[in-house]
């Protein structure tokens, strides 16, 4: 009999042993994905570069906005406030109201970074948007 409680407790090591090997293992991947803030607001900056003016414009995150011969929709922005140098990305969609030829093609449909905005820019005749910030 006592040969049979050894084996019941050996396998009960390993259990605990592989848990905790798992639980070391899986840990630093949750804390790496509560590095990046998802927001459910998006500032941007608006430039008219004909008057010289710019206007910050507040989105709520899947919702579009007219702005003057623009339509505007972020669908996601992230913030990875922890880092020592925070980026800030959003997807973002603009429409060209002007443009009556076909309403569903975008001026720009993709990610905008607040740190390099050349990166994929944003190019209107018009106006000029750049990333601000994701709340």
């Amino acid at each position: 009999m006592p040969l049979v409680k050894n084996i019941k407790v050996g396998n009960l090591n390993k259990f605990i042993i592989f848990f905790l090997i798992h639980f070391v293992f899986t840990l630093p991947s949750h804390l790496k994905a509560d590095n990046n803030f998802i927001g459910a607001n998006t500032s941007i900056k608006i430039l008219d570069k004909i008057s010289s003016k710019n206007e910050l414009v507040d989105l709520k995150n899947s919702e579009e906005i007219i702005y003057k011969d623009l339509a505007i929709k972020v669908m996601k922005c992230t913030n990875s406030e922890l880092d020592d140098n925070p980026e800030i990305k959003a997807y973002i969609q603009v429409r060209d109201l002007t443009k009556k030829d076909n309403d569903m093609v975008f001026v720009f449909n993709g990610w905008m970074f607040s740190s390099s905005p050349s990166i994929a820019p944003f190019d209107h005749p018009v106006y000029d948007i750049w990333l601000v910030n994701c709340y």
